[in-house]
């Protein structure tokens, strides 16, 4: 499957996004659609993962400044990775880590040092795989079980021939 991955520019890729969140979020996991949208979606950095043909395969968003504070304890310099789904047919084709990237290359953008993110539980593997590290006990977000996660956006070590370091292809 063939896809390209993109800041949300516009009403259509945002309608695209939330599509993406509330089939994976609301229909799949249950979560109540009032508190999948919030106040943070106006001002985010949102990003899209589309097929060629223009279906939306997955979606994420990157919150910043004064609105990442209430997720990142005020940390300065650091962003908050959020809302990242991708639909169940395009799961395992690296979209997540397309989206991921995307994420960490916009908050690079806006001059950030570093990114955190809620987990759920279950895709912990996932985000550590991608250079992510937990810390904190556990929490509930939904009633889903979390845990805070943060990686630095420093590219003073490299790792050469590890996975994180390779190129994003896109097939």
């Amino acid at each position: 499957m063939s896809y390209a991955v993109r800041v949300a520019d516009g009403p259509g890729d945002r309608a695209a996004c939330f599509a993406v969140r509330k089939e994976v979020f609301v229909v799949e996991q249950g979560v109540p659609e009032d508190l999948e949208y919030d106040a943070y979606d106006a001002g985010a950095v949102h990003v899209l993962a589309v097929r060629d043909d223009g279906t939306p395969l997955g979606a994420g968003r990157l919150l910043y400044g004064e609105a990442a504070a209430g997720k990142t304890g005020g940390a300065p310099g650091v962003g908050s990775l959020g809302r990242l789904a991708v639909v169940a047919e395009a799961r395992g084709l690296g979209v997540g880590v397309a989206l991921v990237r995307a994420v960490e290359d916009a908050a690079r953008e806006r001059g950030l040092t570093a990114v955190d993110l809620g987990a759920q539980t279950h895709a912990l593997g996932f985000y550590e795989r991608l250079g992510y590290a937990a810390y904190g006990a556990e929490f509930l977000d939904a009633g889903i079980p979390h845990r805070a996660m943060r990686r630095s956006l420093q590219r003073a070590a490299v790792r050469v021939g590890h996975p994180e370091n390779r190129p994003v292809l896109i097939v």
